[in-house]
């Protein structure tokens, strides 16, 4: 589909422009990065995760919600194999991160999650489904001997693992449990909604290893888009990606830092997304001014940029209709896909917009500056 006819736009009569453009928003990018930091998510910086049950399905928009009116904003929150009672909960390091504050923290999300009526009873009763085996035991001891108390401590406990959560006393007499310690447990305790399954520490340690080896999958993704393009073309084509390829991801870290766009896991997948997608309009490019390349050296006075103009031009519809489907899929994720992808779709489709530039006023620009230094030479196949 030939969305334009034989167009003929002097794309390169802006190189230089475009490259003062980029190098203000990198430079920029790196020195408010390098200064403030981004904006980095439980992955990197480390934070609690939570693991909970309900004893009835809760929608995952009400947690977010009480989540973030508690002052958990960022919290993540993912159902538990597509499940609506179980999900799991992750929130970043508060305060130095030690345990005890990430046992406050499990116990201020479990307090959200509470319903009101649960909230006035645990001011006067312990919630039976928070308790763990030894303080279940320590409650029947002191009202029964300790010898009782371990064995029917242990009778609840294994009953807990087993149903997630305990939904009515009636389950603990089936379970073995007689009417004595049952009536003591109705007096000092009650059944919340909401168990948790497991608490996990994720320590800045961790973060720090994701952290390097994001850098590292990066790294090693621009290198081995250089020995391709070199293999494909020539070296100086192989340079050209790789430094389009690099204004890329930095261009696409300074939108992240301006936007204050939460830095994760998600947005590392992204960006080695854009790095692909980069390259891929990259190579259409290069691949029309191969094919373009033999009429080229017939001409008596040719012009290069008007070589590199002409494949920018004859690969345009291509380049249109490619990046105009792929920014509607991405804006409908980002308008519809919800909150925990909203920052991967935005990322997406910023990466989007600047591999498609750069595809034209870095990759193609670099060739015509390539050509004033070094003439056809390190450009033929």
């Amino acid at each position: 589909m030939q969305l334009f006819k034989r167009p003929n736009i002097n794309f390169l009569k802006a190189k230089y422009i475009a490259f003062f453009v980029s190098a203000v928003i990198i430079v920029s990018g790196l020195i408010f990065i390098n200064r403030n930091g981004l904006n980095y998510g439980i992955d990197f910086v480390g934070g609690t995760l939570l693991q909970v049950k309900f004893a009835h399905p809760v929608k995952i928009d009400q947690i977010r919600n009480d989540l973030k009116e508690a002052g958990f904003k960022s919290a993540i929150i993912q159902a538990v194999e597509n499940s609506s009672d179980e999900y799991i909960i992750r929130v970043e390091k508060m305060g130095t991160g030690e345990e005890e504050e990430h046992l406050k923290i499990a116990k201020k999300i479990i307090g959200v999650l509470m319903t009101p009526e649960e909230k006035n009873l645990a001011a006067q009763k312990q919630n039976l489904n928070l308790l763990s085996e030894e303080e279940i035991r320590d409650i029947l001891a002191q009202g029964f001997p300790e010898e009782k108390a371990i064995a029917w401590a242990k009778k609840i406990a294994d009953l807990k693992k087993k149903n997630k959560i305990i939904r009515s006393f009636e389950e603990l007499r089936e379970a073995g449990i007689p009417k004595a310690p049952l009536d003591y447990l109705k007096e000092k305790t009650f059944l919340g909604t909401v168990s948790i399954m497991r608490v996990e520490y994720v320590g800045p340690q961790v973060g720090k290893i994701l952290r390097h080896k994001a850098i590292l999958a990066t790294i090693w993704a621009l290198l081995g888009m250089l020995i391709y393009i070199a293999f494909r073309f020539k070296f100086l084509y192989g340079i050209s990606s790789v430094l389009t390829l690099a204004h890329d991801v930095l261009v696409t870290l300074a939108f992240i830092y301006f936007l204050n766009i939460e830095f994760n896991l998600q947005i590392v997948a992204a960006i080695l997304t854009i790095v692909g997608y980069s390259i891929n309009d990259t190579i259409v490019v290069f691949d029309r001014v191969r094919e373009n390349m033999p009429a080229f050296r017939k001409r008596k006075e040719a012009n290069f940029d008007k070589l590199l103009n002409d494949s920018i031009n004859q690969t345009l519809s291509r380049t249109v209709l490619t990046s105009g489907t792929t920014l509607l899929a991405l804006l409908a994720l980002y308008l519809f896909g919800g909150e925990v992808i909203k920052g991967f779709a935005l990322t997406m489709l910023i990466g989007v917009i600047v591999g498609t530039y750069s595809s034209i006023y870095q990759s193609c620009a670099w060739l015509s500056v390539w050509h004033k230094f070094y003439g056809l030479k390190g450009l033929l196949k």
